[in-house]
């Protein structure tokens, strides 16, 4: 079986670029790697055409994670706290894209679900949405994946509390797990350096 040989970054930055054409709000090239970057309003449809278009072809969908900007400023094209990253395989052309979408809304991030483009993304989204809480719209079976039933918050965020909301541990009596409100008392730890006498030879 042949490999296809991956054509230029730079010739995959414009061919990314005419495909999508004004759907397309930033595209950069750096180390090699090209990222574009869309709105909310066309992420769907931008997706769908790099999935099937004529030099994009990318087939498969790698990884999908969601980011929390909070502390970094005005870094997105608006200034959005919330952003969806995913990783595109053309393995047909042998390239790879990275497509950023930004949430528009801080207080109830949505975006369009791609997992009907993607089955891969069905599990990629629900992890974006338990650990952010991006809403996934069009997500047929969006709920948490890597913590409990009775979480509460998104553990991600960069404004969740070190120490959680709440603890849980197995009580004996009862039979059963229970939860209760965290007992920690958050501390600052400040390394102190001991050194035995005639340490590293020194008199």
């Amino acid at each position: 079986m042949m490999t296809a040989i991956a054509i230029r970054p730079e010739a995959l930055r414009d061919a990314i670029a005419a495909a999508l054409g004004d759907k397309v709000r930033q595209i950069t090239l750096a180390l090699d790697e090209v990222t574009v970057v869309v709105s909310a309003a066309d992420y769907l449809s931008a997706m769908h055409t790099l999935r099937d278009a004529p030099g994009c072809q990318f087939e498969q969908l790698v990884d999908l994670c969601g980011v929390d900007y909070s502390s970094y400023g005005e870094v997105g094209v608006e200034g959005a706290r919330y952003a969806v990253v995913s990783h595109l395989l053309s393995v047909s052309l042998n390239q790879r894209v990275r497509v950023k979408v930004f949430c528009p809304d801080d207080d109830l991030p949505v975006v369009a679900s791609v997992s009907d483009l993607w089955n891969s993304a069905n599990w990629y989204e629900r992890e974006a949405f338990d650990l952010f809480g991006i809403v996934f719209d069009g997500h047929n079976d969006l709920r948490r994946i890597l913590t409990d039933y009775g979480f509460i918050g998104h553990p991600f965020r960069k404004d969740f509390p070190l120490s959680g909301h709440v603890e849980m541990r197995y009580d004996a009596e009862q039979r059963r797990v229970i939860y209760e409100p965290v007992t920690i008392e958050p501390r600052e730890v400040t390394p102190r350096i001991i050194r035995e006498d005639k340490y590293g030879g020194l008199h």
